[in-house]
């Protein structure tokens, strides 16, 4: 496997800005500092070619800050930043990040639906102004969501099929429940659409930290495999969130336990080809 992409990681530096999302003792591992230089040499030793940095926080200065981290960077092929999409001149916002240094290492869009009370926020008359913004410049919309919000990414993804939607973490799955449906059903209702695209990540953290098995795993991943097919699925560690469960080594390698049942070109499209087209980088 020549081309190997991370589709999706993260970093952050607590001393420029806080992540309000790590609270509690659970995810307490998590609060310190990760930057580029932690993930390189463990992304290197896996074999990674290329990662997709994706943005945690919503606060515009975040975004331009991983463009340059991107410019300055042999690892880093693409940036799925932030941007308010309820703004009338998001387009402008988003042909002002193409001029920045980095700029063209932008890929994608995402916005923290799953903290969204309102279970349709993606439907929202000023939200979709924003999606249909995002299409127009070219770019893909990551989602971040819960279960229950599936049905409202469905009819996203029918309204808008000039868009490219990418769903983060396969929607989230009650690997921890131990429970299918209601999950399965919309994510096959949402990877009916063409224009949809599913990653591989953050399973091993929505499983129990400790107690997780490749087999409790692999009927999520099946699933997902099922729906979308591996030509519209891509690899994602989800570092370093992932941590929490288990090492970056052992997160690629659940993967492609995951994924052995496929042939050479299918392994190709899940752990690069996917990520590369519909990224375009």
């Amino acid at each position: 496997m020549t081309d190997l992409v991370d589709a999706h990681h993260h970093v952050w530096d607590l001393s420029v800005r806080d992540q309000e999302w790590i609270t509690g003792e659970e995810l307490a591992p998590l609060r310190r500092t990760f930057i580029l230089a932690d993930l390189a040499p463990e992304a290197r030793a896996a074999g990674v070619t290329a990662t997709v940095l994706v943005q945690t926080v919503t606060v515009p200065e975040e975004t331009p800050e991983f463009l340059a981290l991107a410019h300055d960077s042999d690892l880093v092929a693409g940036v799925v930043g932030w941007t308010d999409l309820t703004r009338p001149d998001v387009a402008d916002t988003l042909a002002a990040l193409r001029e920045l240094p980095g700029g063209q290492h932008l890929v994608g869009i995402r916005h923290q639906v799953q903290g969204e009370p309102d279970p349709e926020w993606l439907l929202r008359p000023d939200v979709r102004r924003g999606l249909a913004a995002v299409a127009g410049a070219g770019l893909a919309y990551d989602l971040v969501v819960l279960p229950h919000q599936l049905p409202a990414c469905a009819k996203a993804a029918a309204d808008l099929p000039e868009l490219t939607f990418v769903l983060d973490h396969l929607g989230k799955p009650p690997i921890a429940a131990r429970a299918l449906e209601p999950w399965a059903s919309a994510l096959r209702t949402l990877a009916a659409r063409p224009n949809t695209v599913g990653k591989l990540s953050g399973l091993v953290t929505e499983a129990d930290h400790k107690a997780w098995t490749v087999d409790g795993l692999r009927p999520y991943a099946e699933t997902a495999l099922d729906a979308f097919g591996p030509g519209r699925l891509m690899f994602g560690s989800d570092w370093p969130v992932s941590t929490l469960a288990a090492s970056y080594g052992e997160v690629l390698d659940v993967a492609r336990q995951l994924t052995r049942s496929l042939n050479t070109a299918e392994l190709a499209e899940v752990f690069g080809g996917t990520a590369r087209r519909v990224y375009r980088c």
